[in-house]
């Protein structure tokens, strides 16, 4: 019996030590050690990608954002978004796609309804914008709802605009757009994009300085 005590107070003794030891390597020791290396090696990424302005916080490169007014330069629609209906608290962000198919009578109202609304607001003295423009990015919403970028087409087609809206030469807009166009990742991996927010902080000090 006395055996028998000693032999499980050892066990459970030696089941302790692993417990504690593991805990700290596994739970201290090698949290610190990936947190230090990514702020090390990653800072910018490992912080959420922050994109400042004026000093402050003001998004992420990683997450598109709506309600720019139009003297800046628009995003994808964001059909697909929700409400928040369990915390309404906070404005929490919120990701999804429509779920509508390609012949779904309410996308395609969607689309032919985005597309009048971006001739229209693009259209300016001394450039009409025609419906055959308009590429598809600047009609759909992407799949999460949260695409940071366009495309350099939707971009260029803004830029008459930006720039009567903001009292800014054409050619100035324009080089803002293709300094702010990045190619495709490793050149073969998807479509050559510009980042929305990025661009639009820009956009807001090449104002300032005018």
């Amino acid at each position: 019996m006395n055996n028998s005590l000693v032999n499980t107070a050892r066990l459970l003794g030696a089941g302790l030590r692993a417990l504690l030891v593991l805990t700290v390597l596994t739970g201290v020791l090698y949290p610190l050690a990936v947190t230090g290396v990514a702020q090390a090696l990653f800072h910018d990424k490992a912080n959420g990608s922050e994109l400042k302005a004026d000093g402050r916080v003001v998004g992420s490169s990683l997450i598109g954002q709506q309600g720019y007014g139009l003297d800046y330069f628009q995003s994808r629609p964001a059909n697909g978004l929700g409400t928040n209906s369990v915390n309404t608290q906070y404005k929490l962000i919120l990701s999804g796609a429509t779920n509508l198919s390609a012949d779904s009578k309410a996308l395609l109202k969607q689309v032919d309804d985005a597309k009048a609304r971006v001739v229209r607001d693009n259209s300016v003295p001394g450039y009409t914008v025609k419906p055959a423009d308009v590429p598809a990015d600047a009609v759909t919403s992407s799949g999460s709802g949260l695409d940071p970028a366009i495309s350099p087409e939707y971009a260029e087609l803004q830029v008459h605009r930006v720039a009567a809206k903001n009292g800014l030469p054409v050619a100035a807009v324009e080089k803002l757009v293709e300094d702010h166009t990045t190619g495709r990742t490793l050149g073969f991996i998807g479509e050559p994009r510009v980042n929305v927010l990025e661009l639009n902080i820009a956009l807001k000090d090449l104002v300032t300085k005018k």
